[in-house]
């Protein structure tokens, strides 16, 4: 529970100053400005009183209790001033002291030191280096940020004091009101993951915003946000992630797989809404927090020229919107009063010298049609309009059945607009693209909440036969699977692996190839060689027996005179697969979130466009379809241009299957198939080459 921290009765300031503009001085101020009804206890052993209230030495001299303790003293001073608030029987503690383990080695430890005083007592830690917290509704403000806000229904979770106080301007800009305001700084007990089950139990919270630097648990914040997100919209902005986790990596799913997308899958996963920006983070809490949520994704556009509604259309079309067609009785309703109606799916023009009337009438007619789920209100300032009567007419048209957001477009012009509808609770964006992407935060969520229950299928294995060719390579310190071994791995999971078998000479592999039948491929087989053919160790469709001789020959002379040192246990022949679609299923497994798989199709839409979409296993039938429409060239999968398409099912059943073989063994670090030939409906995919990297610290690659 974090009654005490958010709901205290008696705060205590130990640090409190006497002087403007130190950080004790305006703590106590904001306490004392902000109306807290509780006991407010300022502790400063050179003051008898500050602010108009007595002071106290230490905490530990203090006769009444204690639930909530703010320290702001110097790093040196910090432990002993959270000894004496344990003391006095705090049951929280805010640190907003910096200078922890964000600076020094020492500091680190300092910080760890004081996380285990407060768990041995069971006290809840906030900080160290952080902004303190807001709670509007029980007027109190326990923080460097001046002001209590308008009490409302938003809470913010950051772990930057600044950026708390951005989204609190911006909020008091936009006339919304905020719940619950809390800078987490070094998260040496509490984290976001604390406060997003705090604020889900919160009446007052009704969206929940975070600026985020970092995630303590990967596997706790997917499993908790997934079940706030079904009561309540998260929307986060992630930052750092440009660089950190990108890494070599002898697999194309690690190779492409990094921070940003781990972050990615994992929100993606649990529902929660990411921010790009600092912009789209406050614009998708303005809709959440002001607008009803859609029941689809048709957009109804109204606008009084041609051009911002033609941007608008093409934003609800680039983010996967539909624009609404309406319906024939509303398209004959509007064509009575509005000069110039389009086609159907084509936003509604109201023209530039549109009166009230027109926008009120076009507003109605949109609200009434159910093939319209939201609508889009723009207006840019021409010689006849009318922007703040305007503003008012839309306002009073809106029934709050469906989602109305309003883009008007300009500078002084539409300033007398932005009052009528900020007080109104009327969302407005300055252009038609944020206010699109603000719809789609909306749709998304909506969407969200509407989604079946996961349901993920658990297919017959031969679990056994994988156990014992990890642990054989483990025992011998080998951490890279080959082709041959992934395959028996991959088989034993369902999948279909072509014809094959080892040879040691050219003779043996002639053998080999006449028995399982031609044309068939050759592969060196080697724990030194990973990449085959820029080794000069992958033949392909070899027809014939002299072929199959030649090629042998050829390869392993060529291997000794290129990689004297390889250890070569022979040549694999395997009957080659029949053509079709080349597709990539892998896994990279991250250390935050866990397995993620990667689904791309394969050559250049992999290598060169990075065209691929993630998931993090395990991963339902719905989720594994969703894969696949993720990536761009999903279309070169359903046929185009008179192609036939391949079966989708069957692909979405091997993305199932992986994702249960690196459920069932975490010792898998990596895992490759590229690629996996597919083929028309009805054919079952072929495993035409993969590999298996398993996590060994320590370890060499084999």
């Amino acid at each position: 529970m974090l009654e005490p921290l958010l709901y205290p009765k008696t705060v205590a300031v130990i640090g409190a100053s006497r002087t403007p503009g130190k950080v004790g001085h305006d703590i106590l101020a904001n306490l004392i400005d902000c109306g807290f009804k509780g006991q407010i206890v300022p502790v400063n052993p050179n003051a008898d009183c500050i602010l108009g209230l007595p002071c106290c030495a230490e905490l530990r001299n203090h006769k009444g209790g204690v639930d909530l303790s703010v320290i702001s003293v110097p790093v040196p001073m910090v432990r002993a001033a959270v000894e004496s608030s344990i003391y006095a029987g705090a049951k929280a503690i805010a640190i907003i002291t910096a200078g922890f383990r964000e600076v020094t080695p020492e500091g680190a430890e300092l910080e760890r030191e004081i996380a285990r005083l407060c768990a041995a007592r069971k006290v809840r830690l906030l900080g160290p280096n952080c902004a303190g917290l807001i709670n509007t509704h029980h007027l109190m403000n326990a923080s460097i940020i001046p002001n209590l806000p308008p009490a409302g229904g938003i809470s913010v979770i950051s772990q930057s004091g600044a950026v708390c106080t951005a989204i609190m301007d911006w909020a008091a800009r936009r006339h919304l009101g905020l719940a619950k305001v809390v800078g987490i700084g070094n998260k040496a007990d509490l984290t976001e993951i604390d406060f997003l089950e705090a604020f889900a139990a919160d009446e007052q919270t009704k969206v929940i915003l975070g600026y985020l630097e970092s995630i303590s648990s990967g596997d706790e914040f997917v499993k908790v946000a997934e079940t706030v997100t079904s009561a309540k919209p998260v929307v986060i902005l992630k930052a750092g992630t440009t660089q950190a986790g990108m890494r070599a990596s002898a697999s194309h799913t690690g190779s492409v797989a990094g921070s940003e997308v781990a972050y990615g899958a994992a929100f993606k996963r649990s529902g929660v809404i990411r921010a790009d920006n600092f912009e789209k983070l406050l614009d998708a809490a303005t809709a959440l927090a002001t607008q009803p949520l859609p029941k689809g994704d048709r957009v109804a556009i109204i606008s009084n020229a041609f051009g911002p509604g033609i941007m608008a259309a093409d934003a609800v079309e680039q983010s996967g919107m539909q624009l609404a067609a309406l319906a024939q009785g509303g398209s004959t309703a509007l064509r009575g009063k509005i000069p110039v109606l389009e086609r159907a799916g084509t936003p509604i023009n109201v023209l530039g010298d549109a009166d009230l009337e027109l926008y009120g009438a076009a507003i109605e007619a949109a609200q009434e049609d159910d093939s319209v789920d939201a609508v889009i209100v723009i207006l840019t300032p021409q010689v006849m309009t009318q922007p703040a009567e305007t503003a008012r007419t839309i306002a009073h048209s809106i029934r709050g059945n469906k989602p109305v957001l309003a883009a008007f477009i300009g500078g002084e012009e539409i300033m007398p607009s932005l009052d009528e509808m900020l007080d109104r609770n009327l969302p407005d964006f300055p252009s038609p693209e944020r206010a699109v992407t603000a719809l789609r935060a909306l749709c998304e969520y909506a969407a969200w909440r509407r989604r079946p229950p996961r349901v993920v299928t658990r297919f017959p294995v031969h679990r056994r036969r994988v156990e014992r060719i990890i642990a054989r390579h483990l025992r011998t310190g080998r951490i890279y699977i080959g082709d041959v071994k992934a395959k028996e791995i991959l088989h034993a999971y369902g999948f279909t692996v072509p014809e094959g078998h080892m040879a040691l000479t050219a003779d043996e592999a002639v053998e080999v190839a006449n028995r399982i039948g031609y044309p068939v491929a050759m592969k060196i087989v080697s724990p030194n060689i990973i990449h085959k053919s820029d080794a000069g160790g992958l033949k392909l469709r070899l027809s014939n027996p002299e072929d199959v001789r030649d090629a042998c020959d050829l390869m392993l002379l060529r291997i000794r005179q290129r990689m004297p040192e390889a250890q070569v246990e022979g040549v694999y022949v395997e009957r080659m697969c029949s053509p079709g679609r080349e597709v990539i299923i892998g896994m990279n497994r991250d250390p935050q979130f866990g397995p993620m798989l990667m689904f791309g199709l394969g050559g250049i839409f992999v290598e060169v466009m990075k065209d691929v979409s993630f998931h993090l296993a395990p991963i339902a039938a719905e989720e594994a379809m969703q894969m696949l429409s993720e990536t761009r060239s999903y279309a070169l999968l359903t046929g185009t241009r008179g192609r036939t398409g391949v079966d989708l099912s069957a692909i979405a059943n091997s993305l199932q299957r992986i994702s249960q073989l690196v459920t069932d063994f975490s010792q898998i670090a990596e895992l490759d198939i590229s690629p996996l030939i597919v083929r028309e409906v009805g054919t079952e995919p072929v495993v035409a080459d993969a590999r298996i990297i398993l996590s060994g610290v320590g370890l060499n690659h084999e």
